[in-house]
This record gives C-alpha cells, structure tokens and sequence, in this order.
C-alpha cells in the first residue's frame, strides 16, 4: 500500500519511496539574513528529484500592493500560489514532502500553506537536511524540469479562511478568551532583544513558547509527549481556540505542524504576526513575560 503522510515523514521512509509517480519533493531552505543563500545550497546539492522553494519568491506575496498589517512575509492569495503549484507539477493528487536545514520551520510554511488549501497529502521531513546528510542518503545536484499542470481543473481552490486571523480577529479572539501562542525566542517575546523588526515587545494577552521547544536532538518530540505539553499551554481550550504567531507567519507554523503531529489539528494561524501588528502605532505593546 502506497504510504501517505500528512505531517512528518522520517528520512529513511522518503529515501524508499524516491521515484513514486505521486511524490513531489521541495527543498525549501531559506535564510533572513542571506535570502539568496538556500537556493544557492540547493543547486549545490539536494534530495534527488526535489524542486526548490524560496520563501519570499513563492511562498510569500511581494507582488499585490501592501495592505497594512501584512507583515514581512505576507500570505499569497490562493490564484498567485495554486497557479505556482501548477507550474510546479502538483495536483491534490501528489504527496507532497517539504525540507529545510533541519528544523522544519521553513518547510513547515509550505505544509501549512497546503494544508489551509485542503490539500492533506503534505508533511514535513523531520531532521530535514541535516538528517538526511548525516545518514549518507542520496543525494543529487540536478535541478529537474517539472511538467506543468492546473492545480486543480475543475474549480478553483479555497484557502480555510477561518483558519488565517489578521490583527483585528486576533483582538476579537484575545477578548473571547483565546489562547495566541508566540513561536519566538523568549527574549523576543519579552522585548529584551529585536534582530528583526522595528519595535520589540509582544502582542497584550500572548503566551510565550518558542517553536523550538517541539523539538529535541533536531527532530519533532513523540505526538503523545507535545499532547501533554500543548495540553497545558492549552489549559482546556481545544485546539480550534489556539492561534500561533511569530515575528511574520512562518515560524508559527512549526506550532501548527507539531498540533497536528500530537493529534490536535484545527488551531490558526496570525498571518500578519508581529511584524504586521507594529505596522500599525496605535495597537498596544507589552514587554515582559507573559
């Protein structure tokens, strides 16, 4: 039986199933500081077969005009990024797999944006590049040529839309007792240090859990272990009353991927995050912990 994976997907499973008509493969390696940098890593060395994505080019929305509140990583509308699935190669029908350097926050971008289009068939490669370098898998320089096709051809896709919250539906559910859970290092969160933005502080009413913590030893922790950590982040909310934030919507998707992993999937995402909260002067910040 042909596996499917709609999480993560361990190294060892991915280097059996390379060659699978149905599987397509993205290298998504990114750096802030250096934006050309993953490319460059990919056309050196890759997954055999892995097509590349770069964060800010498809994954992020540079071409519309900038609406206020969009953050540094603004979300793609569904015809900008279907039409780059298509072009791609990928129909709902593909199981998709996506990679980083190792941690999965980059490549958990790209599952959730699949996955906010219904599209299930996509996980992350836990231990990512790194992983599988260190296990002396396959690997390839070849950049292949994709065979183009409609994403979808018989009518368009849909993002979840309840599931993507800006600035002012993350006030509404702050005020309805939500929990919004900030995936950044905790002296961000606290405002002791901003390498990034502007403005250092925190969103009135967040909790602070770096998306590092799903991780040890570079892997995502067991389902049942993050259950029980989530659980008590939760504090008998269900995961539908969770939003993840970070400093631009990608980070906070590691959060959304390890609830999913722990069997808590329906929790949203703050597209805009803190880079797109500060945009506006007049919305309140708070340093500190929580």
């Amino acid at each position: 039986m042909t596996a499917i994976w709609t999480t993560l997907v361990q190294a060892e499973a991915l280097a059996d199933a390379l060659g699978r008509d149905d599987l397509i493969v993205f290298d998504v390696r990114s750096s802030l500081a250096e934006p050309g940098a993953g490319e460059a890593a990919y056309r050196q060395s890759h997954v055999p077969g892995a097509m590349y994505a770069h964060l800010d080019r498809d994954l992020s929305d540079f071409d519309s005009p900038h609406v206020t509140g969009a953050g540094r990583h603004p979300w793609p509308d569904e015809a900008a990024f279907t039409a780059w699935l298509g072009s791609r190669g990928v129909t709902p029908s593909h199981q998709v797999v996506a990679y980083d350097d190792g941690d999965g926050a980059y490549a958990a971008r790209l599952w959730f944006l699949l996955q906010a289009l219904g599209h299930e068939r996509v996980a992350v490669l836990d231990g990512g590049w790194a992983r599988w370098k260190a296990l002396q898998l396959p690997t390839d320089d070849t950049v292949p040529e994709p065979v183009p096709r409609a994403y979808r051809a018989d009518s368009a896709a849909e993002f979840d839309r309840d599931r993507l919250l800006d600035a002012e539906a993350v006030q509404a559910h702050l005020s309805r007792g939500g929990l919004l859970v900030d995936a950044r290092a905790a002296e961000r969160f606290r405002g002791e240090i901003e390498p990034i933005d502007r403005q250092a502080g925190h969103v009135p009413g967040a909790v602070s859990r770096p998306y590092a913590r799903n991780l040890v030893e570079g892997r995502f922790k067991s389902p049942e272990r993050l259950a029980e950590e989530f659980a008590q982040l939760f504090a008998g909310r269900a995961p539908r009353d969770a939003v993840a934030m970070c400093g631009s919507g990608v980070t906070a998707c590691h959060h959304l991927l390890a609830m999913a992993h722990a069997g808590l999937a329906g929790a949203k995402l703050y597209t805009g995050s803190w880079s797109g909260w500060i945009e506006d002067p007049t919305r309140p910040i708070a340093n500190g912990e929580a």
